[in-house]
């Protein structure tokens, strides 16, 4: 069912008039991602985003793009080599799907939002940015910053907001033929509200608390990596690394990143999967 929303075009003029005058004083026009129209390094970062915060990105792009520049490049290598150019920024499971939709990317024609959406591990709001980062296409698509940004202007005082009602007040406020710098200017402000302290994400109904990374799963999976990113290792190696009250947990991650294909068995050790 479709929500409606209370706007008139007068709140939609001076929102967009806020968010144009934050980005032309503060952008971050120099991001790297910000400077191509190349639909696989937008795609890159937008999996390296996921997750994880824009400062911490940034060199991990760099590094990642200057070593595999395109899609056929990073369609041509082992998964070893792309995993351990990803330590560091988590979530490694991001690394390999990344591959898998490289190898499509660069053995097929992708040109539309629905092309993107074919991709291994691409998604409804990852195919909307790319298509308007690279292509400049008019398409609506909400993140964390970007509903920050619209729940701050329109519903302030709401307790629940849909996505939906955000997406039509989007939908309203898209600049014609200016969707690449628009969400670049969007997401700026809405980090920036986020910085100065204010953040509505708990008013958002998709909104989901991440869970702390120490004694986690997801901590247990990394240090594995980390060490395997190194070379061989045996699984008592392995499973004592965070310590023996830990080993049951890090013999559950190690299962879960063989199940997997993230790792696999050399003869009694483990390494990192080709």
């Amino acid at each position: 069912m479709k929500l409606k929303v209370n706007t008139v075009p007068v709140a939609i003029a001076q929102f967009r008039k806020v968010v144009w005058a934050y980005h032309k004083k503060h952008g971050r026009h120099a991001l790297p991602w910000r400077k191509t129209k190349d639909p696989y390094k937008i795609l890159v970062s937008e999996v390296m985003l996921q997750q994880t915060q824009v400062d911490r990105v940034i060199p991990f792009y760099k590094t990642f793009i200057k070593k595999f520049p395109t899609a056929k490049r990073l369609a041509s290598v082992p998964l070893s080599p792309v995993l351990q150019a990803w330590q560091g920024l988590g979530y490694n499971r991001r690394a390999k799907m990344l591959q898998e939709a490289a190898k499509e990317m660069s053995s097929r024609k992708i040109t539309t939002v629905s092309d993107l959406e074919t991709l291994p591990g691409v998604g409804s709001y990852t195919a909307r940015a790319v298509a308007a980062f690279a292509w400049n296409k008019n398409v609506v698509f909400v993140e964390t910053n970007i509903r920050t940004a619209v729940i701050h202007h329109f519903f302030p005082d709401k307790k629940i907001v849909q996505d939906g009602e955000v997406e039509e007040i989007l939908q309203d406020a898209l600049s014609t033929g200016k969707s690449r710098e628009w969400y670049s200017a969007l997401m700026d402000y809405g980090a920036s509200l986020k910085r100065s302290g204010i953040s509505h994400n708990v008013q958002s109904k998709m909104y989901t608390k991440q869970p702390k990374f120490s004694g986690s799963l997801r901590e247990a999976r990394g240090a594995i990596l980390r060490e395997l990113a190194r070379g061989e290792a045996s699984p008592t190696l392995l499973t004592d690394l965070l310590g023996a009250e830990r080993r049951a947990q890090m013999r559950t991650a190690l299962r879960a990143l063989f199940a997997e294909r993230l790792v696999k068995k050399v003869e009694q050790n483990y390494a990192l999967a080709d």
